[in-house]
């Protein structure tokens, strides 16, 4: 067997916390965990039972000495950490955005080619088990040609939400960076993941969010919920991301001769009438699969010309971690894969540097705004 492996995790919120589970049950050893503010990371670590627990991330690489480090900060925070962890040699896993921006997505990309290390991007709602059962049946010609999918979801997020880094373009905040960056991933997946062309309309319908001290877990935010927004007390922050957008891309698929328009169309602030939903569409029959990142049932119309449930393949269901959570689940399948990589055991292709930098430059040219013609 493989010697275990070290792991330094730098966060201790929600995301912090699911990384360090997810590679415990890869087989990893947690060997320290980081964080902004020592009595938060103290009291994580000794939740968690992670031996080291400090605030400095360059004295972490040194005593922990970690084969891997994952990060799970909020975006805009990725750079130094991930660029000091590359040059001293750790393979990297982290989560979305990668960056805030496609020059540095771009630059740690390329730095860690140099450096031979092995990295992982989480944009990890791929490995949901309706989406994999999705893949499955697109590469077995179950629609025909894929020629359209159809990404939509309402999120209907509580406008008061306390001003944080979700608001913030250079904290790594915005829909594109935590919502878009997940169904590109699940759409690459399942049909092909080369990206030819793209055209984009993004828009700020927030404007402004309470300021309220004490908020350090994302998940719990909406505790923090002001009770009288009318107070002339309270403070505001200005939003400088998108929190709706509509997307066009047409992706280049091993199963279809044409390129395979894709529509991803994303509400924050809206609320849903029906389901969130994810469509694939083929020459000879459809998938259907409930939620917005395809956590729901899987329908397939085919030749019965009628949408019948499909039960999950065995071969799929042995191979989905057995964690309750969605998010967590898809961590666990994700970083055992990266687990299993840099072990030398052979594993199928899984998100890395090089698509979360794409996706980072993506969604620049998105954010650009610039696709529209005006009309006389």
């Amino acid at each position: 067997m493989s010697p275990k492996l070290n792991v330094l995790i730098a966060g201790t919120g929600f995301a912090g916390q699911g990384h360090a589970e997810a590679f415990r049950g890869a087989g990893a050893n947690v060997v320290g965990i980081v964080g902004r503010t020592q009595s938060v990371v103290s009291e994580v670590a000794t939740k968690m039972a992670i031996p080291d627990a400090g605030t400095n991330w360059q004295d972490a690489l040194t005593s922990c000495q970690p084969d891997i480090v994952s990060i799970a900060t909020p975006g805009g925070a990725h750079y130094e950490p991930i660029k000091q962890a590359i040059e001293y040699g750790c393979h990297v896993f982290c989560d979305k955005p990668m960056t805030d921006s496609g020059d540095t997505a771009a630059e740690l990309y390329q730095l860690a080619q140099r450096n031979g290390v092995k990295t992982a991007y989480a944009a990890s709602f791929r490995y949901a088990p309706s989406v994999l059962h999705a893949k499955q049946l697109v590469a077995e010609g179950a629609i025909g040609e894929p020629v359209e999918v159809e990404c939509i979801s309402h999120f209907n997020l509580e406008r008061e939400i306390p001003f944080g880094w979700s608001h913030r373009k250079e904290d790594g905040g915005g829909r594109l960076n935590n919502n878009f960056t997940h169904t590109l991933s699940i759409v690459a997946s399942v049909v092909g993941d080369k990206i030819l062309r793209v055209i984009g309309e993004v828009r700020d319908d927030l404007g402004r969010a309470p300021i309220v001290e004490g908020v350090h877990n994302f998940t719990t935010r909406r505790d923090f919920i002001p009770k009288d927004l009318s107070d002339p007390a309270l403070k505001w922050g200005q939003s400088n991301v998108e929190w709706s957008y509509t997307v066009l891309t047409q992706m280049q698929s091993p199963f279809a001769e044409k390129p395979v328009s894709v529509l991803f169309k994303h509400g924050g602030l809206v609320p849903r009438f029906h389901e969130d939903h994810i469509v694939f569409y083929g020459t000879k029959g459809a998938i259907y699969i409930k939620g917005h990142y395809g956590s729901g049932q899987l329908y397939l119309w085919s030749a019965s010309k009628a949408w019948e449930e499909q039960p999950l393949p065995h071969n799929i269901a042995a191979a989905v971690p057995k964690i309750a959570g969605e998010t967590q689940q898809c961590w666990h399948y994700l970083a055992r894969e990266f687990v299993k990589d840099i072990q030398g055991e052979e594993v199928d292709p899984y998100p890395t540097f090089k698509e979360g930098s794409e996706y980072q430059q993506l969604i620049d040219v998105i954010r650009k705004n610039d696709n529209w013609t005006e009309l006389p």
